[in-house]
C-alpha cells in the first residue's frame, strides 16, 4: 500500500484585491503532519504554482499511479466560490467551486470537475478530500466580519472569510445567471461519493482565516492539525470529525465542519 498527497495553499490572488493570509501555512502544515505518517509522498502547490492546470494535473498524476488499496490525500486551503450550474445537477442552480491562482484568468475548479477527476481513479483506491474554504456567497456578501478581542485585550489581527465573490472573475453576463438562484440551504451531503470530504464549514458558513498566536492558519485547518495528533491508534475519520466538533463552531469561530460520505468511508481508519 502505499500513500501519497497533494496539499495546495494560496494566499496570493492576483487582481482580485483579496489575498487571504493562513493558506499557505496551512498546505505546509498538513504536509508535515502527513510525512509524519510516513506517506510516500507529499507534493506541495503554493500560491503562484497552484494555477489550475497544475492542480488538475497533480491529482491526475497521483491517481494515474495508484492501485487497489492505496490512499490518495487531496488538501486545499483558499477561497471557494460558486458559478452557475450548467447541467442540472444542482438544486439551487450554482456549482461549487474552488479558487485556483489564476482563476480570475483561468477560472475556477467545480464541485462537478472535481468529482471527475477523482472518479477516474482506479477500482480500491481510497482518495480524501481536506477543503478548507467556503462557498457560503450570500452570507459571505452580506453578514459583517467583526475582529474579536485577545486574551490580553487590544484586538487580533482581522479574520478574513474564504470566500470569493463570483464577480471577481466571472463576466458580468455570466455572473447575472446566477440571478437569485443561489439562497440559503441546509448542508445536505451530495448523493454521490467518489472521496470522502471533511470540509470546514456548512455551505451558509464561513470559513475563517485566522490567527492563533500571531501566526495565520484557517480556524478549521487549525483544529483538524491538533485534534489529529490526539486520536488513539485506529482510530476513525468518524472519530476523528467528532474530536474536531467538540471545539468548532465556537464563539469565536462559528464555523461547524461537515464529513461527507458514505458511512463504510466514514469507517475508514484515519490515513491508513
Amino acid at each position: 500500500m502505499s500513500k501519497r498527497a497533494l496539499c495546495i495553499g494560496i494566499n496570493d490572488y492576483p487582481g482580485t484585491g483579496s489575498d487571504l493570509a493562513g493558506c499557505v501555512n496551512d498546505a505546509q502544515d498538513w504536509a508535515a503532519a502527513l510525512q509524519k505518517r510516513e506517506f510516500d509522498e507529499v507534493r506541495l502547490l503554493l500560491d503562484r504554482k497552484a494555477t489550475g492546470e497544475a492542480i488538475r494535473k497533480g491529482i491526475k498524476d497521483l491517481l494515474s499511479r495508484a492501485r487497489t488499496g492505496d490512499l490518495v490525500v487531496v488538501q486545499y486551503s483558499g477561497h471557494g466560490s460558486f458559478v452557475p450550474d450548467e447541467d442540472g445537477d444542482e438544486p439551487d442552480g450554482t456549482d461549487e467551486c474552488l479558487c485556483p491562482y489564476d482563476v480570475k484568468s483561468n477560472g475556477p475548479i467545480t464541485d462537478d470537475e472535481l468529482f471527475e477527476l477523482f472518479n477516474a481513479r482506479p477500482a480500491g483506491v481510497k482518495i480524501f478530500m481536506i477543503s478548507d474554504s467556503c462557498h457560503s456567497g450570500t452570507v459571505a456578501r452580506f453578514a459583517p466580519i467583526q475582529t474579536p478581542p485577545t486574551m490580553k485585550g487590544g484586538f487580533a489581527p482581522q479574520r478574513k472569510v474564504r470566500f470569493l465573490p463570483p464577480l471577481a472573475f466571472l463576466s458580468r453576463k455570466e455572473a447575472e445567471k446566477l440571478g437569485m438562484r443561489r439562497a440559503f440551504r441546509s448542508s445536505s451531503p451530495p448523493g454521490r461519493y467518489a472521496a470522502l470530504l471533511m470540509s470546514g464549514c456548512q455551505d451558509t458558513e464561513y470559513s475563517y482565516d485566522a490567527y492563533f498566536q500571531g501566526r495565520p492558519n484557517g480556524a478549521f485547518s487549525f483544529v483538524a492539525l491538533r485534534t489529529l495528533e490526539s486520536l488513539k491508534p485506529g482510530a476513525t475519520y468518524r472519530d476523528w470529525y467528532k474530536a474536531v466538533r467538540k471545539v468548532l463552531p465556537s464563539q469565536q469561530y462559528p464555523q461547524t465542519p461537515n464529513l461527507y460520505g458514505s458511512t463504510s468511508m466514514k469507517k475508514w481508519k484515519v490515513f491508513a
